[in-house]
């Protein structure tokens, strides 16, 4: 955004997530910034991106783990 929302935005996020990897690119001719980050609790979603929404910027999410998630996740299913 020209009057800088974005930017700020986009700033306190990172700030509050610190992310292990950002990336900034381009989506369907959009600006975006793919950042990797840790989320204990889902419940830090809302606090954490509410500046984002403010910024009119869109989001989307996408749990990933490492090679230990599905290790631990499969140990109790005897797999």
């Amino acid at each position: 955004m020209s009057d800088g929302r974005g930017t700020n935005a986009s700033g306190g996020v990172v700030e509050q997530l610190k992310p292990e990897a950002a990336y900034c690119t381009l989506q369907n001719g959009r600006r975006a910034c793919l950042m990797v980050f840790a989320m204990q609790d889902a419940a830090q979603m809302p606090p954490t991106l509410e500046p984002l929404f403010h910024a009119n910027s869109t989001l989307s999410l996408q749990p990933v783990m490492n090679l230990d998630g599905p290790r631990a996740g499969l140990t109790g299913t005897g797999r």
